[in-house]
């Protein structure tokens, strides 16, 4: 019980500090917003390590984390080929292509009312189907390959940027629209010049939802068809296995994946709408 005793201990210390650094001055920096988060996860760590040690857990049941980090050193060219199969070309390839397509049918349904009143509540039909029930039919149709994992992925991202994004395109004043009116702007100098700056908040907003969704489909989909490569493949199989080792492997490299991905776009936002009041009051 030594290892939990100093798990516990370690902890209890660790969140007193953070309590303490939060208040100071430090914390407002760029270094401090992620100096703090990062010591309170190798805290949960610590405690992780010292509670699997000290209650003797089995490895089936809940590998410690210097275990899962031994597999991850020992594994590194299995997992950056799983990698490169689930999250380079199924997540992002399919990210890419729903978003894109997201932005572009938004363009064309505020353009038309008629797709406003017919293509939306499709559109939502198609959000509310489970991926467990669509999964294996695109499977079916695609292949095996990454091809059909981009499918679903385009099927989960689109719905939620196709809604943030038409709300975007809605948010200008009508006194900012007059304006560009008694400049005898066109419909599409009005978009380009005022409504899709204005909308990119909204964009944005849905480009981030759409990063998690597109890891979550990418591997998800791999559990109904894959080649003998993949995240997917590799946890359904090591869990058939009682290669619990791996099977966290794979979720700590899916999970650092997922928020460098959405780091990426938060930081591309940052950049682009560098004037909304949002990202005035974060720096």
């Amino acid at each position: 019980m030594i290892w939990l005793a100093g798990a516990i201990l370690f902890w209890l210390s660790a969140w007193a500090f953070n309590v303490w650094a939060s208040h100071q001055p430090f914390a407002r920096t760029g270094a401090g917003r992620l100096a703090i988060p990062a010591l309170f996860g190798v805290t949960l760590l610590v405690l992780w390590e010292g509670a699997v040690r000290g209650l003797d857990v089995p490895g089936v049941i809940l590998p410690a984390p210097s275990v899962i980090w031994g597999t991850i050193t020992g594994s590194v060219p299995v997992l950056w080929q799983d990698f490169v199969q689930t999250i380079l070309k199924g997540g992002l390839s399919g990210y890419v292509m729903g978003c894109g397509t997201a932005v572009l049918t938004a363009i064309a349904i505020d353009r038309s009312p008629f797709l406003q009143r017919g293509l939306l509540p499709v559109g939502n039909f198609v959000a509310a189907l489970p991926i467990v029930g669509i999964a294996p039919i695109l499977v079916m149709w695609f292949g095996f390959d990454w091809q059909s994992k981009a499918a679903v992925v385009v099927v989960m991202v689109f719905f939620p940027v196709l809604v943030n994004t038409v709300a975007g395109l809605a948010a200008t004043e009508r006194m900012q629209r007059d304006l560009m009116a008694t400049y005898s702007a066109s419909y599409w100098q009005t978009l380009m010049k005022l409504r899709l700056p204005a909308a990119m908040p909204f964009i944005f907003n849905g480009l981030k939802i759409a990063t998690t969704l597109a890891l979550i489909g990418a591997i998800v989909a791999e559990f109904f068809g894959s080649p003998i490569k993949g995240m997917g493949f590799r946890i359904s199989t090591a869990v058939g296995q009682l290669a619990l080792d791996m099977v966290w492997a794979e979720i700590a490299v899916a999970a650092l994946a997922g928020s460098a991905f959405y780091g990426l776009v938060a930081l591309i936002e940052k950049g682009v709408t560098f004037w909304h009041p949002s990202q005035r009051a974060r720096s």
